[in-house]
């Protein structure tokens, strides 16, 4: 069972292993707005935290058999890191499709790493039928009293970096950080709200508190790959309904923005479950008015070519780059006029696609695409109202 000890004992435990990671004012993102930047945890995640807490308890014949854990990526670097300073073999399930920088970086500390088809949930269940066929210490990555222990160290750092705080905004996959944060806070700050924000294509918790028990989705699917669980954690359910004040979801678009936002505001590079919970603060899911708030950006292990896709949806949903689709005379010259509209109006062009052959427009007529960077939505807005005004139809 969790207690208060245990989690000021883990922190304790810590001093020296994990980072004591900073808590920055972030006012463009929101107003009273803080950051506790979780991202910049060695491995690049808070997952070290509960990963380091659960491995030194290993009895001397339980490191010598060995841990073994299921993870979409960042439980996997800290649990492989954690074996690794311990001199303990680990071997970690990952689903398939995780990204690739994570396992890449999973397999650098040193772990085994073995493959699953599907998502986290099947990971786990490999994980479960390897530890029973090996002998191995399954080390769960959030239903653990002492894996949530270590998470639960962030929540007496942010009392001790901010002893005013009001708020504290919370990611939620399987449901361990927030427990822990909770559990902490609520014991030391009881007044203090504690919100969890989760994806709308994996929203397992927010639906089970709603039921009233642990329920699992059929499927999950969103960005935020370390928050993309089925079903959480009865122990993590129990504190979560206990302890939590609670849950919003945000969308893909919404994860996006901030992720961008927290580039260009905070020079900060979040992952999509990171950066859910600045995505609730910036679209009016959490009220921010009159409290001093804290987001917990929880990682910042994003692959790269999956970065570069989230920031042009995030440049989209921001008005920023827009697709534009019209009808041009099939003359001389009035592409280049059409064109001058766009460049008069300080719109960016990325790209234009020309082309006759299109069997909605007649014979005398071109269908023009064009790609371009606006300063945001009401620029673009200004410019298709422009373009129409012209006789320039949008499709």
């Amino acid at each position: 069972m969790l207690t208060l000890d245990m989690i000021q004992d883990a922190q304790r435990a810590l001093s020296g292993v994990a980072r004591r990671t900073p808590l920055d004012p972030a006012p463009k993102l929101g107003r009273g707005l803080c950051i506790k930047a979780e991202n910049l945890q060695l491995t690049g995640s808070f997952k070290l935290r509960g990963a380091f807490n659960k491995i030194r308890s290993l009895t001397p014949e339980e490191a010598e058999r060995g841990v073994i854990a299921c993870s979409a990526g960042n439980h996997a670097q800290g649990i492989a890191l954690s074996a690794a300073q311990l001199g303990i073999p680990s071997v970690i399930c990952m689903p398939a499709g995780a990204p690739i920088s994570k396992v890449e970086a999973t397999k650098g500390y040193g772990a085994q790493v073995v493959l699953v088809p599907g998502v986290y949930d099947d990971a786990a269940r490999e994980a479960r039928r390897l530890c029973q066929e090996k002998g191995y210490t399954f080390a769960h990555p959030f239903n653990d009293p002492l894996v949530i222990a270590g998470q639960g160290t962030i929540g007496l750092e942010i009392l001790e970096q901010l002893p005013e705080v009001e708020q504290i905004v919370v990611p939620i996959g399987g449901g361990g950080l927030i427990s822990g944060v909770a559990y902490a806070v609520k014991h030391l700050k009881p007044e203090c709200r504690v919100v969890g924000v989760q994806a709308v294509g994996a929203p397992s918790m927010y639906l089970s508190l709603r039921a009233g028990e642990p329920s699992e989705l059929k499927i999950v699917a969103t960005i935020a790959d370390g928050i993309a669980v089925k079903r959480p954690g009865d122990l993590t359910f129990a504190l979560c309904r206990e302890y939590v004040d609670e849950v919003v979801t945000v969308t893909e678009d919404e994860i996006a923005s901030a992720i961008l936002a927290l580039m260009e505001e905070q020079k900060t590079v979040a992952e999509g479950a990171g950066a859910a919970s600045v995505a609730a603060c910036m679209f009016g899911k959490v009220e921010l008015k009159g409290r001093k708030t804290v987001c917990l950006v929880s990682g910042g292990n994003v692959d790269v070519t999956t970065l570069s896709r989230i920031i042009t949806k995030g440049l989209s949903k921001a008005g920023r780059l827009v697709e534009l689709t019209t009808k041009v005379e099939d003359k001389p010259g009035s592409l280049l006029r059409m064109l001058q509209v766009v460049a008069d109006s300080g719109a960016n062009i990325i790209s234009v696609s020309h082309s006759r052959e299109d069997k909605e427009s007649d014979v005398r007529a071109c269908i023009v695409t064009m790609v371009l960077e606006t300063r945001d939505s009401r620029h673009a807005e200004a410019l298709q109202l422009e373009l129409s005004s012209r006789g320039y139809l949008m499709r």
